[in-house]
């Protein structure tokens, strides 16, 4: 009988920390999970203590049917009213839109590693970036409403300014993420700096970058309602004072306007961002400018001729698409002519110049809480709680509203169409105008606040949770198929796990946008911190303005430190 003599390699315990499976959760991995219980939790707790619940929902039923029978019939404006709103709403947001475009391409070139001119240049640029966006825009426009006058011009400088928070962050993302080959195929041919990014970096970026620029054109038009509510012309002004003389009928008619307007916006440019990003994918990461001037063997797709030098010219040929392009370019500028021109922005005067603007913003420092730090600081915490509650509700609809509109998971097209449908509809509503409804609903307060969040967030939320499904892996879902696993299987063992990350990401990206809407909101009755802020704006208690932007900015920097920690852990 053979004798088995126990060895140094069988006296070791198996090792089952090996075994994927059976892998304990690392330390970080634990800390970031009891970090998103306790978000959870604070969510629950400010739902419950907003005494936000189906009992708070149903005494709400007589003034809702109340509120129907004050609206109706609906009082539109004549249509020379809204034509001359609307293009002057339209003139505003394209104008901002454009001005933050061309502020954000030099910070973004600044700010991307691989374009940079120097670290310290780099680190400026991104905190540029951060102050414009962490800086509300209702603020910009206050400061900007006091030094300009009512008009248009306060709105342009307010959106444009803001919005180089978002789109200067993206657009340096986009710089990033291209290919480095053409760049240094250009600088081993000696190209100068200017060569290199004009012909070997914005060729590859432009569609992104037109792409990010219609996505913030939504985003300003919605948002160019509540500046309304500070002195900004357009829809927003007309809507505030229909409201404000308590003309329901006709306040609620403008609502829909502008709703109509943000839905056909919506469509468009979600459209003209699809087409864009597809065309991007036939070409190939190649960029087309490269396409176009240097000459390979296909020669049959490029129109060659000579020069008056004698040296071969390179011009591509006239196809549809070039056509399409030049089209599209002139219709821009003719829109951006027609903006200048007939929004009267031009017109727009400061008061007292420079000093003027240096007297107006000495009225914002140093900040002050003009006896009333107690009360603000209570509307502080309620602030945070309509974001945390909102955030939750808005996530408990978006996630399975966001899987039945992904491609890969819905069970039928028809599915995915319905919710694709009903998640477009959600996201085209203003939060201003849900708010403004539900506070002649349910009454002045928090409650109000947060149901109009919670509808907004599962309209962004469950976009991005949508589209976050669609992205993942498909292998270890068809794996799984291929086993004979059902559809709902497969969601929850492969298409969820890959994504939940992604999930986790956007959801306190929703709670961080949540928190500064809660902050404005307020200013329509919503609850929180916007109350204050408007009070101060129309007694010009200018100081507790910025005492207010600057503790709003504490809560976000805390908040958006946080979740690029979680992101981290959980990447």
């Amino acid at each position: 009988m053979k004798t088995v003599t126990a060895g140094p390699h069988m006296a070791q315990k198996p090792d089952v920390s090996r075994n994927a499976g059976l892998r304990p959760p690392a330390p970080p991995t634990t800390v970031a999970a009891l970090v998103l219980v306790f978000l959870v939790g604070l969510g629950i707790w400010s739902l419950v203590d907003l005494r936000i619940n189906i009992a708070t929902l149903l005494d709400s039923y007589g003034n809702a049917i109340g509120f129907l029978r004050r609206i109706w019939p609906l009082e539109f404006p004549p249509l020379s009213d809204v034509v001359r709103q609307v293009g002057m709403t339209l003139s505003v947001v394209l104008l901002a839109t454009l001005l933050s475009v061309l502020l954000s391409i030099p910070l973004a070139v600044a700010a991307a590693a691989n374009t940079k001119r120097t670290e310290v240049g780099r680190m400026c640029a991104r905190a540029g970036i951060v102050v414009a966006r962490v800086v509300p825009d209702v603020v910009m426009a206050i400061v900007f409403v006091r030094f300009f006058g009512l008009g248009v011009l306060p709105g342009v400088l307010a959106m444009g300014l803001h919005s180089v928070g978002m789109i200067g962050k993206l657009y340096a993302d986009a710089l990033e993420q291209i290919d480095p080959g053409p760049r240094e195929a250009l600088r081993a041919a000696g190209a100068s700096r200017a060569q290199q990014l004009w012909t070997g970096v914005f060729p590859l970026v432009l569609p992104a970058f037109v792409a990010v620029g219609l996505h913030r054109f939504d985003i300003n038009l919605r948002i160019s309602a509540i500046l309304g509510f500070v002195g900004v012309a357009g829809i927003g002004m007309e809507m505030s004072e229909a409201f404000a003389r308590l003309n329901f009928a006709l306040g609620v008619a403008w609502a829909l306007i502008l709703l109509t307007l943000c839905v056909l916006v919506e469509w468009i440019s979600a459209t003209l961002r699809r087409a864009l990003l597809r065309d991007t994918t036939r070409e190939g990461a190649r960029p087309k400018a490269l396409s176009a001037r240097i000459p390979r063997g296909d020669s049959a797709a490029v129109g060659t001729s000579r020069s008056s030098r004698g040296l071969p010219s390179v011009s591509p040929p006239w196809s549809a698409r070039r056509v399409r392009r030049y089209l599209y370019g002139g219709l821009s500028v003719a829109a951006v002519l027609w903006a200048l021109v007939g929004s009267g922005v031009l017109d727009s005067q400061a008061r007292g110049g420079i000093a003027g603007l240096l007297t107006t913003l000495g009225h914002f420092w140093p900040p002050g809480a003009a006896g009333a730090m107690d009360e603000l600081m209570e509307a502080l915490r309620l602030t945070i709680q309509i974001g945390c509650a909102a955030t939750l509700i808005g996530a408990m609809l978006a996630i399975p509203a966001g899987s039945l509109a992904a491609r890969n998971v819905a069970p039928s097209r028809r599915v995915y169409l319905l919710f694709r449908g009903a998640i477009l509809m959600i996201r085209a509503m203003p939060e201003l105008v849900l708010a403004i409804v539900l506070v002649v609903i349910v009454g002045l307060g928090p409650v109000a606040g947060t149901l109009a969040l919670a509808i907004g967030a599962t309209g962004l939320l469950g976009k991005l949770v949508a589209d976050s499904l669609e992205e993942v892996d498909p292998g270890p879902g068809e794996a799984l198929r291929a086993t004979g696993a059902s559809r709902l299987q497969v969601y929850v063992a492969a298409t969820l796990p890959q994504a939940l990350g992604a999930v986790v990401g956007d959801t306190l990206y929703q709670l961080d946008v949540n928190i500064r809407a809660a902050t404005l909101l307020g200013i329509v009755g919503g609850g929180g911190v916007g109350f204050f802020l408007l009070q101060s704006t129309r007694t010009r208690e200018y100081e507790v303005v910025t005492l207010i932007m600057l503790m709003t900015f504490a809560v976000v920097l805390v908040l958006e430190l946080t979740a690029m920690w979680l992101r981290r852990l959980l990447r």
